[in-house]
């Protein structure tokens, strides 16, 4: 209880202090600076976004709220019209956040998704390693499609009872151990896996728009092409993290049996798959097919056409419009179970967090400030002198600081703040965008030691079973993990798929 009430203070303390000095440092920066000569939008955009930082940073209102500064103050300033403000909170990215979670909203409507987790548990299998890598894999499957913070709070109470019921059967030092590993684990996958696809995290969608804004000539980075990525990486780092928790975690003896009796009862308590469980899990299929074959996939010498090909025009189709076609027929299909009823309802999908939606909207404001009134040109201006070091040295660096950065703030915002920075960045050593600014989106999914960093981590912690020592060690590790990962495999693999020509500036961000 004290210390709550500590984390409280120094919480509120933290707001206190931000309340004031964003307002304070952008006020200098428009009364003492004037960054570039005859372009007064420079000095004004870098006043907006160092406002919207430190409220971003230290939460001074609620990070939604501060997302919505560029509608007030970007047309009073005189940096971009309001209108033109206003829509780049609505777009093709934001609509795939939206289908994607009245998905996830009906799977969990339907308990789809604890089905799903279970069966997955009870195929792996239950000695402790196998019990540990079985809810990881559920948890880190699942945080792909739907909100981590939703799959931690759905797997939560399942290990819980778990934990239970081994502590009773088996009491000491031991089973305690592998409760706190079995919780790490859960909050670690949930963000892992998020990495995987588009929408399991929102920094990856934060990307995909500011890299459009940023670079409108660039080729546009599909699910399929994040997937073909994202999922080697997801599972790489999954199957390391897991073996770091065994090392930790799970007591080296064998007194620690778990019964799979303990999942066979909670699976065989959902009874028989519903009509409706079906239906969206067929829905939900076809939803992840069309994403991954939208595009054309490239094998090698031979193509095979992606199915947008056979619509009228190709280049209208994208993946935001296949989440809500999808979505809708949700709200259009009837329920066996509940008559009356549809497979979704308006009174279930207003649990959308609005709140993220508002606040990615906010991103892709700031990144369109920082376009229009010539900041992001004056930014890379500044750092033409990094173009001396090996990009493969400045990545992993951006990665550390990334990494380190989202244990204290939102990653969403962190990434906001610096992806329109890193796009400048690399046109001004000339070289490939992506190269900067994916490695830095996945870092932002990767902070692991505090539980403030992420809402798995937080959610985890809550249960009392996890010390913030214990959440430490086990973090410090896989942080760095992280960064030598996303480094390491942006070069052997994220060149490839993405068609990145290391050492060539492709055409497409020259003319930016």
């Amino acid at each position: 209880m004290h210390d709550s009430t500590n984390n409280r203070s120094n919480t509120n303390l933290k707001q206190r202090i931000g309340l004031f000095a964003g307002p304070a440092v952008a006020l200098i920066l428009l009364i003492f600076f004037d960054l570039k000569s005859g372009e007064p939008g420079v000095t004004r955009t870098a006043a907006v976004a160092a406002l919207m930082a430190i409220w971003w940073i230290t939460e001074a209102i609620p990070i939604p709220a501060t997302a919505l500064i560029p509608v007030a103050l970007f047309p009073l300033f005189g940096i971009m019209k309001g209108r033109d403000v206003a829509t780049t909170y609505f777009n093709h990215i934001i609509f795939l956040f939206i289908g994607g979670f009245i998905m996830a909203l009906a799977m969990q409507k339907w308990q789809l998704h604890r089905r799903i987790a279970l069966r997955i548990i009870l195929l792996i299998g239950a000695s402790p390693k196998r019990l540990l890598l079985g809810f990881m894999v559920a948890t880190a499957f699942l945080s792909m499609w739907i909100s981590n913070t939703a799959t931690t709070m759905m797997m939560v109470p399942i290990a819980m009872a778990i934990i239970i019921k081994l502590k009773d059967s088996f009491p000491g030092r031991p089973m305690a151990r592998f409760a706190i590993g079995l919780l790490i684990g859960i909050a670690y996958s949930a963000s892992i896996g998020g990495t995987a696809t588009l929408i399991g995290t929102p920094p990856n969608l934060s990307f995909t728009r500011i890299f459009n804004i940023y670079f409108p000539g660039a080729p546009e980075v599909t699910f399929a092409q994040w997937f073909q990525f994202g999922l080697p990486f997801a599972a790489i780092f999954l199957l390391v993290s897991w073996l770091i928790l065994i090392a930790l975690f799970v007591p080296r003896k064998r007194t620690v049996k778990a019964e799979t009796e303990i999942f066979r009862k909670e699976y065989e308590q959902l009874g028989s798959m519903s009509y409706e469980e079906k239906f969206i899990l067929t829905l939900f299929t076809i939803m992840a097919l069309l994403w991954l074959t939208r595009g054309d996939i490239v094998l090698g010498g031979f193509t095979i056409p992606g199915w947008s090909t056979l619509m009228p025009v190709p280049a209208f189709v994208d993946d935001g419009t296949i989440a809500i076609v999808v979505a809708m027929i949700l709200f259009v299909i009837p329920s066996r179970t509940n008559r009356g009823q549809r497979l979704m309802d308006w009174n279930t999908a207003v649990k959308l967090q609005w709140g993220i939606v508002i606040l990615f909207g906010g991103g892709f404001a700031l990144a369109s400030g920082f376009k229009e009134s010539g900041l992001s040109i004056w930014i890379a201006e500044q750092l033409t002198g990094l173009g001396g070091i090996q990009p493969v040295f400045l990545t992993g660096s951006i990665c550390t600081m990334l990494t380190f950065l989202t244990e204290l703030t939102s990653n969403t915002a962190t990434t906001e703040m610096i992806l329109p920075l890193l796009g400048s960045l690399a046109t001004a050593i000339e070289a490939n965008p992506l190269l900067l600014m994916i490695p830095a989106t996945l870092s932002a999914s990767c902070a692991f030691m505090l539980p403030v960093a992420t809402p798995p981590n937080a959610i985890v912690f809550g249960t009392g079973e996890v010390t913030m020592a214990d959440m430490m060690k086990a973090g410090i590790i896989m942080n760095i993990v992280g960064v030598i990962l996303i480094t390491s495999l942006m070069y052997l693999i994220g060149v490839l798929v993405f068609g990145i020509d290391l050492g060539v500036m492709p055409d497409w961000a020259a003319s930016h």
